[in-house]
């Protein structure tokens, strides 16, 4: 019964509050002076979105950057202790470190990738094709990319049976096995992490990229060409600088996945093995060991980190709304 009054809610009630405040929007407006309309429409029409964004956004970040202050239950405040913590702490900095090179490695391997298969693929006859299959990883959700690839890196002691996809195929010339979620030495293991959601985002950086691509006009390579241009001097002189917004959009967007990375550490490795995540060290703290300043400070801190890059690419699309 409770589900059924949950969807009665979402299909009727929600779509009849929205025509009703649509209908109520106008009629307030016939009210006001002409002049006065074009002021407070705008206003009238982001007023939803705003209240929404102040009510599940606003009050809740609020809420943790108290929490950030306070002791493990939220009774009192301590301070700057819970940041003193986390700027001392060996695993919080292996976190910081861990998260730095999922930022550096993630971006270039999708940037890199997605360029790389977004300009070959614009040349084969199946072009359709080969995208929807590039793509396809992106639809699967990351715990289920993270189970896949578990199986992908399962690893046997030598001298038995490899059923780990990979080690199986490296068996066949003689090599391995390799452990690829336990090995630490310079953090192997977090990249075989990298790995797998890279595999997942480069669609979408060859998505973006090719739309781009396909933007470029074609008589200025065709004219570059006839000049006795190389397809490399074509592409470093023409179609890379013309993707450069592009990319820094693709860039900016999976820098910002990849400080919120979690998912795919918490499935294949829960951070052991020196694999830890920013994230995953917050849902640690708030969940498994009851400190909730803590958890509330490791959030500001990736909210922090966060934000100059989301003014970054605003202030890029302000640009380029400028140029138009």
């Amino acid at each position: 019964m409770d589900k059924l009054v949950t969807a009665a809610i979402v299909v009727v009630v929600v779509p009849g509050a929205l025509i009703t405040y649509i209908w109520g929007t106008e009629q307030v407006l016939r009210l006001l002076p002409e002049r006065l309309k074009p002021t407070v429409r705008p206003w009238l029409w982001l007023a939803p979105a705003l209240l929404f964004l102040a009510i599940f956004l606003i009050y809740p970040m609020i809420g943790t950057i108290i929490h950030s202050f306070q002791n493990h239950a939220g009774t009192q405040f301590v301070g700057l202790d819970n940041y003193v913590w986390f700027f001392g702490s060996e695993d919080a900095l292996t976190s910081l470190k861990n998260n730095a090179l999922w930022l550096i490695f993630l971006t270039l391997f999708v940037v890199g990738f997605g360029l790389l298969v977004a300009v070959l693929v614009d040349r084969v006859r199946y072009e359709s094709v080969a995208k929807s299959v590039i793509f396809v990883p992106l639809a699967i959700s990351m715990v289920a990319a993270s189970v896949i690839w578990l199986y992908m890196y399962e690893y046997k002691p030598p001298g038995t049976e490899q059923t780990g996809t990979i080690n199986a195929l490296i068996g066949t010339a003689g090599l391995g096995p390799v452990p690829f979620t336990q090995v630490q030495q310079f953090s192997a293991n977090t990249f075989a992490l990298i790995v797998v959601m890279a595999w997942m985002w480069t669609g979408f950086g060859m998505v973006i990229i090719s739309a781009a691509l396909k933007g470029i006009n074609p008589e200025l390579m065709e004219a570059a060409r006839m000049d006795g241009a190389t397809e490399w001097q074509v592409f470093r002189g023409i179609i890379f600088p013309l993707l450069v917004p592009t990319l820094v959009v693709v860039s900016t967007t999976m820098i910002i996945t990849a400080l919120k990375a979690f998912d795919i550490v918490f499935t294949m490795t829960n951070g052991n093995l020196g694999t830890n995540v920013i994230a995953n060290q917050m849902y640690a703290e708030m969940f498994k060991f009851n400190q909730y300043g803590r958890a509330s400070a490791i959030a500001v801190v990736l909210l922090l980190a966060i934000i100059p890059i989301m003014f970054f690419n605003v202030g890029r699309f302000r640009q380029q709304e400028a140029v138009r």
